[in-house]
């Protein structure tokens, strides 16, 4: 069988069998949990490895009567220029094999090869970041007054300043949140934000949420998409540009390593 009518009968099962191998690689190395929801672990899991074995049977029980025969025989060579084969038909052939072998290998450098990465600032730039569907509801904001600020998580501020909070409950509160640096399109310059993505169900729908942090010259310390651990309070934003009313004055901005959990859900 030549190498074309190999891919050509075996393209879909390879691709499959690649996206199978990536799937239980990240799931037994626990990296899953940087494209999909935690509580879809277990399907995800099953699926690929019943995806597997199907693979794995096409390649056992194809009969061979469904393989589609060279009407010129076996020993016919097409690449001969036999004369029934025009130019034409060769090089649309060999345009085709190397299409598909360039998709074989693009799906094996981004599935295998490149190291998984969180979602970063290009996410952030291409979505709604605080938008609302990625908070929590009115109702749930209202519970969180009066309860026990200490123990608030950066969704939890995040819901409390877009259901307006002001700086009369915000006074004398001080926040601790974990996150990456994104800047503050408004104002980049004086203000980032600190933040992280909400997951839903996986990485397609994660919804960016972040805290604005008023820190001048923030760059010269801190890279975008690195990751910081934030302590301060809530005041009017001293920024004359920004677009963001009440930031975070930092008392302290510690940079930290990316936790294994890099997702709020």
């Amino acid at each position: 069988m030549s190498y074309r009518r190999l891919l050509d009968r075996w393209l879909g099962v390879m691709l499959s069998l690649i996206g199978v191998v990536a799937t239980l690689w990240l799931g037994f190395t626990g990296q899953l949990a940087l494209y999909i929801h935690p509580r879809y672990f277990a399907f995800t899991v099953i699926m690929a490895v019943i995806a597997a074995v199907l693979a794995l049977a096409a390649f056992a029980l194809v009969p061979q009567a469904m393989v589609p025969q060279d009407p010129h025989g076996p020993g016919h060579d097409h690449a001969s220029g036999s004369g029934h084969d025009d130019a034409g038909k060769r090089r649309r052939r060999r345009l085709g094999a190397a299409g598909s072998t360039l998709i074989v290998a693009a799906a094996v450098a981004g599935l295998l090869v490149l190291p998984p990465a969180t979602l970063s600032t290009a996410t952030v730039n291409q979505r709604d970041l605080n938008g609302a569907a990625s908070t929590l509801s009115r109702d749930e904001a209202i519970e969180l007054v009066g309860a026990d600020y200490t123990t608030f998580t950066m969704k939890d501020w995040v819901s409390l300043l877009r259901q307006g909070a002001g700086q009369e409950f915000l006074a004398g509160k001080t926040a601790t949140v974990t996150g990456f640096v994104t800047p503050d399109k408004s104002d980049p310059e004086n203000v980032f934000f600190t933040a992280r993505f909400v997951l839903t169900c996986c990485a397609v729908d994660a919804r960016p949420i972040g805290l604005p942090v008023y820190s001048p010259g923030w760059q010269d310390r801190f890279e975008t998409d690195s990751w910081v651990t934030v302590s301060g309070g809530f005041e009017t934003n001293p920024s004359q540009i920004s677009g963001e009313t009440l930031v975070m004055v930092p008392d302290s901005i510690t940079a930290v390593p990316e936790p294994d959990s890099p997702y709020v859900y």
